[in-house]
């Protein structure tokens, strides 16, 4: 009898070591950090978070289905509005990469690049500097055609591009960035894009001023790189935008490219409709 009654204790005491261990592992698990908070975090400037309204970015990162385990590219984040958000969402368990416009070495004469050039080096200033706060980002330059490289292939879980792909057409690397892209992620990885979005005329035409682009023609060239659509949103979409300005999508919210001319319209319009689409990299079979 005593016998029985040592292994009936014998075996609850493993069961009760069991969950302990379970418990501690539980406890050493880091928790999903929360996007929302992120979003709204006291690091982020008033006029960037006021910005939530039109860019959505709770929605838009959680329709791209970022994971905080992941390794991430942001390719030219500006000033970083999204980089505020993704770099504390990875610091811990992932891994973002920005890829900057390139520095200037004293031979740019595009004064646009020189614009961006500052820009990127403020920017890059910016991220050495609260380190606290974004933790080990690394950072690349890109500049198409000469400055192609964005990182090793099947590199990235994520690739993420947030109003760019209008001036990569306009310069005429569109294919070649997307290319570039495709090279980079893993397969079955994720290449997000949000751009202005141009009006539709027909199924084959659309019609809109400097800025904005054709959703169908993104699509196009994306699966010309070899990638497939997954999913569209329209959570960035805003049907108050006409696409019909002087100065095109810059007449709009944050450039306000019209100064003091409408002012009050262009506000109230808010920032330009986008498309938000989600490409994958097919899997290998």
């Amino acid at each position: 009898m005593l016998t029985i009654i040592n292994r009936i204790k014998c075996n609850l005491n493993l069961v009760l070591l069991g969950a302990a261990l379970c418990s501690a592992a539980v406890a050493e698990t880091p928790s999903a950090p929360d996007l929302t908070a992120l979003a709204e975090h006291s690091f982020r400037s008033e006029e960037d978070k006021a910005r939530n309204q039109y860019r959505h970015p709770v929605e838009t990162l959680t329709f791209f289905g970022i994971k905080p385990s992941m390794s991430v590219l942001e390719i030219w984040p500006a000033r970083g509005w999204y980089t505020d958000i993704l770099a504390p969402y990875l610091k811990d368990q992932g891994k973002l990469t920005v890829a900057n416009f390139r520095v200037d070495d004293g031979t740019m004469q595009d004064d646009r690049k020189i614009f961006w050039s500052r820009i990127s080096e403020r920017f890059s200033q910016r991220i050495l500097k609260h380190k606290e706060h974004f933790g080990s980002v690394e950072q690349t330059e890109f500049d198409p055609p000469g400055y192609m490289f964005l990182g090793l292939t099947q590199q990235y879980d994520m690739v993420l591009s947030f109003r760019n792909a209008h001036i990569w057409n306009e310069q005429g690397y569109l294919l070649d960035v997307f290319r570039a892209v495709f090279d980079v992620l893993k397969p079955g990885g994720v290449f997000g894009i949000v751009e202005h979005r141009a009006s539709r005329v027909s199924e084959i035409s659309s019609s809109a001023v400097e800025g904005y682009l054709d959703e169908s023609y993104v699509i196009a060239v994306a699966e010309h790189a070899g990638f497939k659509l997954q999913a569209k949103s329209e959570v960035n979409a805003n049907p108050k935008d006409t696409k019909d300005y002087p100065k095109g999508v810059y007449a709009l919210p944050p450039t306000l490219a019209m100064g003091t001319v409408d002012r009050e319209k262009y506000l109230a319009i808010g920032e330009s409709d986008r498309m938000t689409l989600k490409f994958v990299k097919a899997s290998s079979e």
